[in-house]
């Protein structure tokens, strides 16, 4: 519960806050936030389990609104806050300015640090190797790069040692021979220690509030909380969580190479009988077991592969995917899983006993410096090759039965003929409800678009909340006047996206929809369908922006220079447009939806998915397709009015909003705009 004391300072920090902030405005959500949030986290609502789900639109502040409800309660309970964002901008947003302003106005003493993963950063000690000898590491064409200059910037704190704060974009080659990866860049050696991963890592200890994305977060709470704070000890902020189940999907996916895998299995071979040459008679016991395992592993694998080979024509007679219905391995594959994930754990376990006797010798100078890093980055590559491998083989040797967990398929690489296995899980809720939800002390998951249709429970179900009571829903809609700022207009069309006389009608419409006055946005569904309409539009003599054609910044660079000097400006786009895009003002008044964004169910794991619910006697379309689309379509209309004086309309050419049933329910789940349909 919230002492009064409590309530009495997040009251006067608000103050604060409300005075400081030019042209403030009140915010009745704002402060409905603040209270629901608090009420959550302290267990007003729930002892144990405070869990709140919450949709904040667009204007809501919903930034300051959980820092103002989470950061006192957490320092009073000597607790860590852990925000968890899907984007680098929204990250990038919280650190360089939302943190900043709320840690100088609240005047509470609380430290804040920017978590990112290992590979964001460079080893400067591998850095002055480079320097030091260009010899045993550049080729030709980059011999000439200057790491002297990368290295006195480093020195100067004008580079933070992260990828991030570049000034010139390293090229991947390059990155990779520097990146602190955790072979090269050891704690433990002395001449590391002071690498700008290991100073991050120290600070995270210091730090109150912590800043991560998803993907670091899940990586975390799986390998035991390794970096931040125990689950117990942790009141998370899940910020942007529609893309939480996605990202957790992908994260416990896995994928490894099912043939031609004698290659690098051969060569580790070889890389071993280096090290028994090199390293001293202590290790060699441990470099023949490995060994035994890298051949016991090739063995194991052999048979698979010539499975594969059998059905290879038949699985790739006319597509590169294929997928195993109801998750059901070819029978050999199947027999072969169990003890291909235990052989590759054991040579895991191995190979890092293996590892740490390299470095340990590098680090105390008794091994030739080119054979030694050489060895090194053969050992980093073996690393990855056995992990996939390991990944694929505890899924695929996972129990299905009757109750299918799984998307499994292979995919063939047309360029190398590599046969790629695949692993997905269908659901992530159990793995949640284990990692985060158990134990966590408090979570709060909140975005614009966290409802599809205006329902939590398709969120719920994802996230496997529904097994919880003292799950907390809130949804706070936007201050904007939407009824008097935009409108929503419906065209009549003749055709339906899916008629293949829709893009010809497109094409002759979509003009009557470009004002010359106002800046226009168009999203499309598809790459072909843009690049077909920007054509025939062209040749009406319209000036176009077109995604693809030049790089994300700089279409977004001329669209603004365009709108400064009062010039039309409009901007083709597809999916990827319709989110994180942030227009404000003038740079968007006409907003152009082509055609509802569903998903063609083309992949393997949407495939698996609609297959599973349809099993279960469930209808595909109206439980995964509609839901999803619903959602996409608020993210795109949530391009249209960025701050409480925009203003605009928007523009959706897909007759199907009004023709059929979900249209309906579709339509309702947008802000209230004014409708204009011509039906």
């Amino acid at each position: 519960m919230l002492s009064d004391s409590l309530k009495h300072q997040i009251r006067d920090i608000h103050s604060r806050i409300k005075t400081t902030l030019p042209l403030y405005q009140p915010r009745p959500g704002q402060n409905l936030l603040v209270a629901e949030i608090a009420k959550i986290v302290s267990g007003s609502y729930h002892r144990h389990e405070r869990i709140g789900l919450i949709e904040a639109g667009t204007g809501t502040g919903k930034s300051l609104a959980y820092m103002l409800a989470v950061i006192p309660y957490a320092l009073s309970q000597k607790k860590k806050v852990v925000i968890a964002t899907a984007t680098v901008a929204l990250q990038e947003q919280l650190v360089n300015k939302d943190l900043p302003f709320f840690q100088q106005h609240s005047k509470l003493l609380f430290e804040f640090s920017l978590v990112k993963g290992r590979q964001r950063y460079a080893c400067i000690e591998r850095m002055r190797q480079q320097q030091k000898h260009p010899e045993l590491f550049a080729t030709a064409a980059d011999a000439a790069f200057d790491w002297q200059k990368l290295l006195d910037s480093w020195q100067q704190r004008h580079w933070l040692g992260d990828r991030d704060t570049l000034a010139t974009p390293l090229s991947e080659d390059l990155w990779q021979r520097i990146v602190a990866d955790p072979l090269h860049c050891h704690k433990t050696d002395r001449r590391h220690m002071n690498c700008p991963f290991h100073l991050a890592r120290a600070e995270v200890s210091n730090a109150d509030v912590l800043v991560v994305n998803h993907a670091l977060l899940l990586a975390d709470l799986a390998s035991g909380n390794s970096i931040l704070p125990q689950a117990e000890d942790s009141l998370y902020v899940i910020d942007e969580a529609h893309h939480l189940p996605d990202i957790a999907r992908d994260f416990f996916a896995a994928q490894a190479q099912l043939s031609h895998n004698s290659v690098w299995l051969e060569k580790a071979g070889k890389t071993i009988q280096q090290l028994i040459t090199l390293l001293p008679a202590t290790v060699m016991k441990e470099l023949l077991r490995f060994d035994d395992s890298c051949n016991e592993l090739n063995s194991l694998l052999k048979p698979v592969e010539r499975s594969i080979a059998e059905f290879k024509t038949r699985w790739f007679a006319d597509k590169t995917e294929y997928r195993f219905t109801d998750a059901a391995l070819p029978k050999l594959v199947q027999q072969q899983a169990e003890p291909l994930a235990q052989m590759s754990q054991k040579a895991l376990v191995q190979l890092e006993r293996v590892q740490q006797h390299l470095q340990e010798n590098i680090s105390e100078q008794k091994l030739p410096l080119k054979q030694s890093f050489n060895l090194l980055q053969d050992l980093s590559h073996l690393r990855h090759k056995i992990e996939q491998q390991q990944g694929l083989w505890h899924l695929y040797a996972m129990e299905q039965e009757k109750n299918v967990h799984q998307a499994r398929w292979v995919e063939l690489n047309n360029q190398s003929q590599n046969v790629v296995g695949h692993a997905c899980p269908l659901g992530v809720a159990n793995k949640l409800e284990q990692l985060l939800f158990n134990d966590a002390f408090a979570v709060i998951m909140c975005s614009a678009t966290l409802t599809a249709l205006n329902s939590f429970q398709y969120i719920k179900y994802d996230l496997g909340l529904n097994r919880f009571e003292g799950v907390k829903t809130l949804q706070v809609t936007s201050p904007f006047a939407y009824a008097e700022k935009g409108k929503i207009v419906i065209p009549k069309m003749k055709t339906l996206p899916t008629e293949q006389a829709y893009t010809d009608e497109l094409s002759t419409l979509l003009p009557n929809y470009l004002p010359k006055d106002q800046a226009s946005l168009v999203l499309f569904a598809s790459y072909w369908q843009m690049q077909q309409v920007a054509e025939t539009i062209r040749k009406k003599g319209f000036s176009l922006l077109v995604q693809g054609e030049a790089s994300r910044q700089a279409l977004l660079q001329l669209h603004a220079e365009n709108c400064k000097h009062n010039r039309c400006s409009i901007l083709f786009g597809t999916q990827s447009f319709s989110e994180g895009l942030d227009l404000p003002g003038k740079l968007l008044t006409n907003l152009v939806i082509t055609k509802l964004p569903f998903a063609v169910p083309t992949s393997p794991l949407e495939e698996a998915l609609a297959e599973a619910i349809t099993r279960k006697g469930g209808n595909p379309f109206l439980q995964l397709t509609v839901p999803a689309t619903s959602k996409k379509l608020v993210q795109a209309c949530g391009r249209l009015l960025r701050q409480e004086q925009d203003e605009g309309q928007i523009i959706i050419l897909d007759r199907r909003l009004v023709t059929k049933s979900y249209g309906t329910a579709m339509l309702n789940a947008l802000p209230p705009f004014q409708r204009h349909i011509e039906y």
